[in-house]
């Protein structure tokens, strides 16, 4: 009798993925079992994200301001961590009275050559049309527009931080290779993540923020799409002091996005994250923090079949247990991988008290 085997590596990583059962899979029926499994869950997911980087001070250096769209828009540079800088972009609105403090909203840009400069309209009108208004992907310039503050950096592998980019000249050395993928090889031998990374510079560019006279530090919110909504989670879990949370078009469980379809890279993952959790787990630890999920009935990269009905009431599970289902609030709205920008603005509006509006 022949034995069934098998020797294709993609087929055996995911019978073994749709086998799997997450060690720390939230199943508790009471908002004590949520505490509990949060306080034990919480610090073994961010125990994978390896090293944390060292904090150092920023030494911020403004390179231009101008003045566009109602908006005063600024242009720094600032130090992240031990030889590492980012590019910051930071925008607010220019009829704000002196002495006003407004909420200051993160921006997390999501896979694409521009980097931040994508989600902040910074780009021309050629690169406007191709790589933005398809996506509706410059919420950090039209929240901005709305009356926040809004502020983003590059995260490894894009934009100004893409070693393919000028003045970098490592660009044939990679090749055809995905960044993401280098930087998670990189960063894995020396005992981190491009996730620890990335946040940790997110949380720097939020310490340079919050200096800023016009910002109220205690009024901060995190957006961002498809990468940009895996680096809204993991700001959400790794920097409390984000009050609220709008993760765009991310959602899983891993066995579709990771597996099945291969639609995550190196900058979306942690070693042995799915041992312990799956997406919805992980998005469902923000609790009892307001959070908004955008999913769009269109998207071909995280498919709605699974975000929904799968990834969402997992989430909405986990808030219910929590004693908090009120905050948590989802836009599933009739359109592709993109912002719905329905519920945006009032979300912060409300959770961040925008008296302006």
């Amino acid at each position: 009798m022949t034995t069934r085997r098998t020797i294709d590596p993609y087929a055996f990583f995911c019978n073994r993925a749709l086998e799997h059962k997450p060690q720390a899979a939230f199943a508790g029926k009471t908002k004590a079992d949520f505490e509990k499994w949060k306080k034990q869950t919480l610090p073994q997911v961010l125990a994978t994200l390896g090293d944390r980087p060292a904090k150092v001070k920023p030494k911020p250096e403004l390179m231009v301001q101008w003045e566009e769209d109602g908006l005063i828009k600024q242009r720094w540079v600032i130090d992240t961590q031990p030889g590492l800088s980012a590019v910051l972009l930071l925008f607010r609105p220019a009829g704000m009275k002196r002495g006003e403090k407004r909420p200051a909203i993160l921006c997390c840009h999501g896979h694409g050559p521009h980097g931040k400069n994508a989600i902040m309209g910074v780009l021309t009108p050629q690169q406007i049309a191709s790589d933005v208004t398809p996506l509706n992907y410059d919420y950090g310039l039209q929240m901005a527009k709305q009356g926040f503050v809004t502020f983003a950096i590059d995260l490894l592998g894009f934009g100004e931080r893409s070693s393919r980019q000028k003045p970098h000249t490592h660009g044939d050395h990679i090749g055809a290779r995905d960044e993401c993928n280098i930087n998670y090889l990189c960063a894995t031998l020396l005992g981190t993540t491009p996730l620890a990374i990335n946040t940790h510079d997110n949380s720097a560019a939020i310490d340079f923020v919050c200096d800023q006279p016009f910002v109220d530090p205690d009024r901060l919110g995190v957006m961002g799409l498809s990468q940009g909504g895996t680096m809204t989670t993991w700001m959400a879990l790794t920097d409390e002091r984000l009050k609220a949370v709008d993760i765009l078009c991310y959602a899983g469980p891993f066995y579709d996005i990771a597996f099945r379809t291969y639609n995550v890279c190196g900058s979306q993952v942690a070693p042995s994250l799915y041992k312990l959790v799956d997406v919805g787990d992980l998005q469902g630890l923000i609790a009892p923090r307001p959070l908004l999920v955008e999913l769009g009935i269109y998207d071909s990269c995280f498919h709605v079949d699974h975000t929904l009905n799968l990834n969402y009431r997992q989430i909405e599970s986990i808030y219910k247990t929590a004693g908090c289902r009120d905050l948590l609030d989802l836009d599933l709205f009739p359109g592709p991988h993109a912002w719905g920008a329905n519920k945006s603005v009032g979300f912060f509006g409300k959770h961040l008290a925008a008296d302006w509006l």
